[in-house]
């Protein structure tokens, strides 16, 4: 893999790992709801006249529209304005890794190897440590509830990514682009009835530059651009070459919560992050071909 297709990656992994940190600020300013509807409105609208058709059926379109766009997001928004960590929702959400493997082996039939059940048990540990830590002690609002909500986030972020499998779009960045226009109206529908037209016009009313380029960085930088990097790298490279930068993330997301947001978890979080984290590597077989690697002098 040349170095500067490497150097994408990472830097594919660090707007996603900071996306986390943004989607914190951008709470500050809009309502959740209505802060999903306005991201995939910028992801959306500007690139549908360039990509006039998603390239594969409008069932595929609508289905991960709904189910990775209003509910894998709108949970993933309410969970972090319940008062979920930037930092450690980026590690929880890679929840999503054990839920898309359970998906494909009940809706697919594929089989997980022995050594992936391994790694998913050992990340599944690390939920559970994550979820002890959350009791009327915790250290933020939110809690076990906001820890839930979570892990339905990444339950429908797994499900997406079976459907989008069996999409097989020809075009992803074109796939995606139309699946980001599917949000905007059930969204703002829903910010309408649950927070209100009152709240919708003050968050308006009360706008600042940091909301707008919140709303922009997490639907042009996090959505458009990164996907499109990240298509071109998957175009040029085998899967399992790209796919384990996004081990990236949740590192960039916590070093850049911590730096930005001066968030710190526990003890008991860290190590359930590092729980998870090192169960992903097992399942992507990346710990194997380390140890495997003939040593050099």
């Amino acid at each position: 893999m040349p170095v500067p297709h490497i150097a994408l990656a990472v830097l594919i992994a660090a707007i996603w790992g900071f996306n986390f940190v943004v989607i914190r600020l951008g709470l500050d300013a809009f309502p959740p709801l209505l802060f999903n509807g306005l991201r995939f409105v910028v992801a959306s609208l500007p690139f549908l006249l360039v990509f006039r058709t998603p390239g594969v059926p409008w069932r595929w379109v609508i289905g991960v529209g709904l189910v990775l766009g209003v509910t894998k997001f709108s949970l993933l928004f309410l969970a972090m304005a319940w008062g979920m960590p930037a930092g450690l929702a980026s590690v929880v959400m890679q929840a999503q890794a054990l839920f898309s493997v359970a998906f494909a082996a009940v809706l697919l039939g594929e089989r997980p190897r022995r050594m992936q059940w391994f790694g998913l048990s050992i990340a599944a540990g690390g939920l559970v440590v994550i979820a002890g830590d959350m009791d009327g002690t915790s250290t933020f609002s939110g809690g076990l509830i906001a820890f839930l909500t979570l892990i339905a986030a990444a339950a429908c972020w797994g499900l997406a990514n079976i459907m989008t499998r069996r999409a097989a779009a020809p075009n992803p960045l074109a796939f995606m682009i139309w699946v980001s226009a599917v949000p905007p109206l059930p969204m703002f529908g829903l910010s309408w009835i649950f927070e209100g037209p009152d709240t919708i016009a003050a968050a308006f009313a009360s706008l600042e530059l940091r909301g707008l380029l919140a709303v922009l960085y997490i639907g042009l930088l996090s959505t458009t651009a990164a996907f499109a990097g990240w298509s071109l790298l998957l175009r040029q490279h085998n899967a399992s070459l790209v796919a384990p930068f996004t081990l990236l993330v949740p590192v960039f997301g916590l070093l850049s919560a911590w730096a930005v947001l001066d968030e710190m978890p526990s003890t008991m979080k860290l190590g359930g992050a590092a729980l998870i984290l090192f169960g992903l590597l097992v399942n992507a077989g990346l710990l194997r071909r380390l140890l495997q690697q003939p040593a050099r002098i």
